[in-house]
């Protein structure tokens, strides 16, 4: 909403030390006796003798030094200089105040860029990392009957931070924040059996997490089963881990996760927030 009264002020202004004239036309300009170094003889309001001087008419600028059109003498009197700063600084934006549509278009979309409602890319800052995404090079077979067994994904496609334990086959991140996890596997019953029910479960520090569900009716049950879970998960950022299980119930021995990077996969990374 507008502002009702005066509109707040923005901007780095500076009165500067007070100078006495003498016969010369330079002055050094300070503040608190620290050099200023104003942009153009327009950011300054200079008065001389109760009169405010036309900027690049009356003086210029040189640096840290004001230089003015002609000579002055120890009868003239500098009243003051004020020095505007960056008149155009928006200062400390408060939260909520710029919205999308003010914001510039960078052009191509990246890792850090999201889509405005005019289909331009704007950057957003950030980075989804840490992330990683392994898989399970060889397959786990005989794998107990209706029984959950965690996941061998000993593979890695990529692994940002090196957080991924290829050995426990754990994704424990060091940095503190929200992640979305994801998981899928492939299973199949041993011989001719069939599959009544399979499950894959996300594990956080040793506990079932969130699970997703395959059942089959017990007059048909099926040969295969592909499942996917996928949840955001906040972690600590020191203790906090996650693991995948699964569980195959067949018809009456034991079952198989398949082992290839295109079918069983483990991953996940942070959340930009």
């Amino acid at each position: 909403m507008a502002y009702l009264g005066r509109q707040p002020i923005v901007g780095n202004y500076q009165v500067l030390d007070a100078l006495t004239a003498t016969t010369t036309d330079t002055y050094a300009l300070t503040k608190n006796s620290v050099a200023v170094f104003p942009q153009t003889p327009a950011n300054c309001i200079v008065s001389l003798n109760g009169v405010i001087q036309a900027p690049y008419d009356s003086y210029t600028i040189s640096g840290s030094n004001i230089v003015f059109a002609s000579a002055l003498t120890g009868s003239d009197s500098i009243d003051f200089i004020t020095v505007l700063g960056d008149v155009l600084n928006v200062g400390t934006v408060s939260d909520g105040t710029i919205g999308i549509a003010k914001l510039s278009a960078t052009g191509t979309p990246s890792s850090s860029t999201f889509l405005r409602g005019d289909n331009s890319w704007v950057s957003a800052g950030g980075a989804n990392t840490p992330a990683f995404e392994t898989y399970m090079s060889s397959g786990q077979t005989g794998v107990a009957d209706n029984v959950f067994v965690k996941l061998n994904f000993n593979t890695e496609r990529f692994d940002t931070n090196s957080y991924y334990d290829t050995s426990t086959y754990r994704f424990t991140p060091l940095v503190a924040g929200k992640y979305y996890i994801y998981a899928q596997a492939y299973c199949y019953p041993t011989s001719a059996d069939s599959i009544y029910s399979a499950d894959i479960s996300i594990y956080k520090n040793g506990s079932n997490y969130k699970y997703a569900s395959f059942r089959a009716n017990s007059s048909y049950p099926i040969g295969e089963v592909t499942k996917f879970i996928g949840a955001t998960i906040e972690f600590n950022g020191s203790t906090d881990y996650v693991e995948v299980y699964g569980r195959i119930n067949v018809t009456t021995s034991t079952g198989n996760f398949e082992g290839t990077s295109a079918t069983n996969v483990f991953g996940g990374y942070k959340i930009i927030e």
